[in-house]
């Protein structure tokens, strides 16, 4: 069966890609391809903003090239959008006509506005903030949103970027330290313009290259234990970590430095001074990695045309549907085991023996309904398998540390099972955080259990303590013994993490 396929060109300052996305049979697009080519348009703007015919040439080779590939693919639907360095052009007009009449491609030039507009839409369609401030530095320009309840507030486009920057303020291949006073000088006087953007204390969302490529140099020098970038979140001393570490390397030093693209190891460090300004500025501890940006954001506007909704209600949902979808999870099923579990915590809470937040309820909910996902893969090790793929496939609108957590409940089988699931993560967690996994892990586990013929029956759970041994009162609509069954061979757990006696007592 022929696959539905969509690409997007992206004409940037200094990259330009092609991304094909191919719908799967959960019926989202995911990349399927993503080619890179870095172009540096910005570079061949003159002092009249002309894009010079190297430039041009330059723009029609590389779109000659993706046209191979989209030739190959037989794509019709073909998004080909530009961003600062055709916008500024003068000579934009000859820019449009020599692309139409040499390439299969039309150009959208994309104004300030559009520019920061999908980028904010990529954020809030992929990541849990609510309410953030948007940074996205190309080559020719940097766009800020500040959102506010998951919609677009204020925005504002200004007219530099990395190559920009590079080019005004720095002569060499890495900067001196008068070079990076007077920029620091320049950034203040640009961005103190925007009076909404001061003392907001809420989170940096970075957007583009730079961004991902600073959080790519953290992740390797800390050596940190998770796959992915997207959502990955960095703090005020992090930041500040990357920019000794880069300004502590000469040139040669950081094309080769682990993290870095060979093609950003001169224009890093004056990005990484907009983040270092911005943090400040803002008053935020927090820097958080957006993967998603300008072209998701046309995409999303592109696929919910037809629903007249580009944000969507819930991204957790959306994610969960996703999930379901994917791994054959059966809803009904899904549903009744968080009930259970649902019963079974606020049952023990309402006696003491549990404390749960809001966000922990959250978290039950997510578990419950993901429990035993692995089982698509192979039943006989369904707890390993549901572990792996929980914590290795990014699920947008969950952070890094918070998919560790779902992971680990959602994949419970014992203590010593939990325990080897969770050493590469350690750290992340008090002793407090992990007692408390644990013993949600298990009672989802209880819940699972109930549920085992997946028929249904279960009504309701009633906890009285009884001196010494918690009993649970369960009341089922049919017969109860393959429930039974399975209850009895695995309450151990529950009791346990309860260091108390359980008995589960069923009723019609």
């Amino acid at each position: 069966m022929e696959q539905e396929k969509y690409a997007i060109i992206d004409i940037g300052s200094n990259t330009i890609r092609l991304v094909i996305y191919t719908r799967d049979k959960s019926g989202r697009f995911t990349e399927s391809e993503n080619v890179k080519a870095v172009a540096r348009l910005r570079s061949y703007l003159n002092e009249d903003n002309v894009l010079e015919q190297e430039g041009i040439d330059i723009l029609v080779k590389t779109l000659k090239s993706f046209q191979e590939v989209t030739r190959h693919h037989q794509l019709k639907s073909i998004k080909c959008v530009a961003t600062a360095a055709v916008r500024q052009a003068e000579n934009q007009a000859t820019i449009l006509t020599t692309v139409e009449d040499e390439t299969d491609f039309s150009i959208r030039i994309l104004s300030e506005y559009e520019e920061a507009y999908y980028g904010y839409l990529a954020v809030v369609n992929s990541t849990p903030f609510t309410s953030g401030i948007t940074v996205d530095i190309g080559g020719g320009s940097t766009e800020i949103t500040y959102f506010k309840d998951r919609q677009l507030i204020y925005f504002y486009s200004f007219p530099f970027g990395v190559l920009s920057l590079k080019e005004q303020f720095i002569q060499e291949d890495t900067p001196k330290k008068g070079e990076m006073r007077e920029l620091r000088s320049f950034l203040k006087e640009q961005f103190d313009q925007l009076e909404w953007l001061a003392d907001k204390r809420l989170p940096l969302i970075g957007i583009g290259g730079s961004a991902r490529n600073m959080a790519q140099i953290h992740q390797e020098y800390i050596e940190y234990p998770f796959s992915g970038v997207h959502q990955y979140m960095m703090n005020k001393d992090d930041v500040e970590e990357v920019y000794d570490l880069l300004n502590s390397r000469d040139f040669s030093e950081l094309q080769g430095l682990e993290g870095l693209s060979k093609d950003r190891a001169d224009i890093i460090i004056p990005a990484v001074e907009v983040f270092r300004y911005l943090m400040e500025m803002i008053d935020t501890k927090q820097f958080a990695l957006s993967r998603k940006g300008l072209r998701d954001g046309v995409f999303y506007e592109e696929m919910t045309k037809s629903f007249d909704l580009t944000v969507f209600p819930n991204v957790i949902e959306e994610s969960f549907q996703e999930l379901a979808i994917d791994y054959d999870i059966n809803l009904t099923h899904a549903f009744h085991v968080t009930n259970s579990a649902l019963l079974i915590s606020k049952a023990l809470e309402a006696i003491g023996l549990l404390s749960l937040e809001e966000q922990d309820y959250k978290r039950l909910r997510l578990s419950s309904a993901l429990y035993n996902l692995g089982s698509y893969i192979d039943s006989e090790s369904s707890h390993q398998h549901t572990f792996y793929l929980l914590s290795n496939r990014t699920i947008e609108g969950l952070l890094h540390k918070e998919r560790v957590i779902i992971a680990l409940m959602a994949s419970f089988k014992n203590r010593g099972n939990f325990k080897r699931n969770v050493a590469l993560y350690e750290k992340w967690f008090t002793k407090d955080e992990l007692a408390k996994y644990t013993l949600l892990g298990a009672i989802i586990k209880m819940a699972y259990s109930l549920n085992a013929t997946k028929r249904d029956i279960v009504e309701k759970i009633e906890l009285e303590q009884q001196e010494d041994v918690l009993v649970f009162s369960v009341q089922c609509r049919e017969d109860w013994k393959p429930e039974q069954y399975q209850v009895e061979k695995q309450k151990k757990h529950l009791e346990k993490q309860l260091k108390q006696s359980v008995e589960f007592r069923f009723y019609k």
